[in-house]
């Protein structure tokens, strides 16, 4: 492997990451470093900042000759946040379901979020596990009638169905009888 010049030299972007954990998008760098062997150099504390500055992913040292002389050649990979303006317009933007949904099918929508966090709540799950805000509106709009009808909606399947949905199902159909038109 060649190593070129001393200290740092960044690399380009590998990939994009999302960790679920803060939402914030990283992008995997590069960086490598020449360092002589011996101990205590400039090379060899510029290194270690930079490692104790980074959310470092993995490393890898090799011994590399460079003018003669044996040096340590590493090469740092480590995640960094993605430049805002890189990003801007790439993240799903907040659907406004009010806007979207009739004014019946959003009230019905708001009484399936109620039931749904308090689905969360009894099972320690975030409600996101339990139905999506895109899949309460699609029970809104469509008000299945069975488990059946509720599994032709894309990420409700057969353990979903089963545990959640008897719930949401009892209130769409309870939704004629507490808002008579």
């Amino acid at each position: 492997m060649r190593w070129a010049g001393k200290g740092k030299n960044k690399g380009g972007v590998q990939g994009a990451v999302t960790p679920p954990a803060c939402g914030e998008i990283l992008k995997i760098q590069y960086a490598s470093f020449l360092l002589p062997l011996t101990p205590n150099t400039e090379e060899q504390e510029e290194l270690n900042r930079f490692l104790r500055g980074h959310r470092i992913v993995q490393t890898r040292k090799e011994l590399v000759t460079v003018e003669g002389m044996a040096h340590w050649g590493i090469l740092a990979e480590y995640l960094d946040r993605l430049d805002k303006s890189i990003t801007a317009g790439t993240a799903k933007s907040k659907i406004d379901y009010k806007e979207i949904l009739n004014a019946s099918d959003f009230s019905l929508f708001s009484r399936l979020r109620e039931i749904r966090k308090k689905l969360s709540e009894e099972n320690g799950i975030p409600v996101y596990a339990v139905c999506t805000n895109e899949q309460l509106a699609e029970l809104a709009k469509l008000r299945p009638k069975n488990l059946t009808e509720c599994k032709q909606i894309d990420g409700i399947g057969q353990g979903k169905a089963e545990k959640y949905i008897p719930a949401l199902l009892e209130c769409i159909g309870n939704e004629g009888k507490e808002n008579p038109a």
